[in-house]
């Protein structure tokens, strides 16, 4: 009988720890798998890209049951420069290849994968009222144009745009992020912008988008990396294969991003 009460006891006690260990945090829930993320991971990432990520930071949290994701967007060059100066952050997306190659020169990445490109447009008022047709529109009388200071990944693209069609701009203001461009644009501070075809496509017509030839001369190409100093490094590294996985292109792309060749 001792023994038949010993056995019965025992059994009880495994169960007991199994369902404890199937509940637990480390555990997560039944859809989490054993090597699912957790934690939290912060992104500083391209302002171009905020409204993307952060769709899918809300889906990589799902997937990834007690996982948050944080972000910190802007002008890339600006964010390069917080990473520097020590601030804390375990994954970095730059809207060009130059910047993130100054991060992996400063030992802030070791390897960068490319995720998505993206081309620039002219931002205009709905309906463009200027009639703005083309770069060289932008230098008439009358047309009061914002851009990107040249620092910045979209900076650098309108450096490329202008000088291969031969333009020289007198912007009425040079931004730090392509985000402020659009906001200048959007609220009529400037009659155009020049901005990439995603934040015009973003915005659900509150602005008008005028392409240009020039821009397939000037793509950027946007590479993500796990920093060397990730304090949540495997959530880095998992954050970063969802963004290069299906559901992350499939996102970009309905977003208007091209696909890294």
């Amino acid at each position: 009988m001792r023994a038949t009460r010993a056995l019965i006891a025992m059994a009880l006690a495994a169960g007991m720890a199994a369902c404890s260990t199937s509940n637990s945090p480390d555990g997560g829930s039944p859809s989490s798998s054993p090597s699912a993320a957790s934690g939290t991971v912060v992104v500083y990432a391209a302002a171009s890209l905020q409204a993307t990520f952060e769709k899918l930071g809300a889906q990589f949290g799902a997937r990834n049951p007690g996982t948050v994701v944080k972000f910190s967007f802007g002008g890339s060059s600006g964010l390069l420069t917080q990473l520097t100066q020590g601030a804390p952050a375990d994954v970095l997306a730059t809207a060009d290849t130059p910047t993130m190659d100054r991060a992996r020169a400063a030992g802030l990445v070791a390897k960068a994968e490319p995720f998505a490109t993206n081309v620039l447009t002219i931002a205009t008022a709905p309906g463009n009222p200027k009639g703005i047709a083309s770069l060289a529109d932008l230098t008439r009388p009358g047309v009061s144009v914002v851009v990107c200071a040249k620092p910045v990944p979209c900076g650098a693209a309108t450096a490329k745009v202008t000088a291969a069609a031969g333009v020289a701009l007198a912007p009425v203001s040079e931004e730090d992020a392509v985000s402020s461009v659009l906001a200048k644009v959007r609220h009529g501070q400037a009659d155009a912008g020049l901005v990439y075809r995603t934040d015009v496509k973003g915005t659900g017509g509150a602005v008008a988008s005028v392409d240009f030839p020039q821009a397939d001369g000037a793509v950027n190409v946007y590479p993500i990396a796990p920093l060397t100093g990730a304090k949540n490094a495997s959530g880095a590294q998992r954050f970063v294969d969802f963004v290069r996985g299906p559901e992350g292109r499939a996102a970009l792309a309905d977003a208007g991003f091209g696909a890294p060749s």
